[in-house]
């Protein structure tokens, strides 16, 4: 019994040796390229498309092929990737995140700061969405963009990183 035991315990080290052996090392350093930009919003639920100013900084990165990660470093808003023909698409979005998340429902951080519900929301959305990036392109469906989501506007500086890995 106690052979069995250690078995998986000397698989595991093996496992770490070959991911640590010189076969699985990068030669050079992955390239990397990102870019930050900032708007204001001017609601306190908003939902605002940034495709544009996403695919302009890929565009600038120059790269081809990698993986293209858009993230908000805010508490209180959120990134995700929707419908972009229909506007009703954001509202229906907010309505629904209301819906499911009441303002002021006795939540214990609204003592502090009056927010929770804005906290809430960005933690259900989360904040960045990865896609391929593939001849150039950010791999979006024929109907999707990128969004940025505010539950706690109106705000004079929201911040967008975006980063690419080729």
């Amino acid at each position: 019994m106690a052979a069995q035991r250690n078995q998986p315990a000397k698989r595991l080290v093996w496992r770490l040796r070959l991911v640590s052996s010189k076969h699985f090392r990068y030669k050079s350093p992955m390239p990397h390229f990102s870019r930050t930009f900032s708007f204001s919003t001017q609601e306190k639920h908003q939902i605002v498309d940034i495709t544009g100013k996403v695919t302009g900084v890929l565009r600038e990165s120059g790269v081809r092929e990698g993986q293209l990660t858009v993230y908000t470093p805010h508490a209180t808003a959120a990134i995700t990737i929707n419908e972009n023909d229909d506007p009703n698409i954001g509202t229906d979005l907010v309505h629904a995140l209301s819906k499911m998340v009441i303002e002021h429902d006795g939540w214990l951080h609204d003592r502090i700061d009056n927010n929770a519900a804005a906290h809430i929301k960005s933690a259900i959305v989360g904040p960045s969405q990865t896609v391929p990036v593939i001849d150039g392109a950010a791999c979006l469906g024929t109907w999707q963009n990128f969004f940025f989501c505010e539950f706690d506007g109106p705000r004079h500086e929201r911040r967008v990183i975006v980063s690419i890995v080729a």
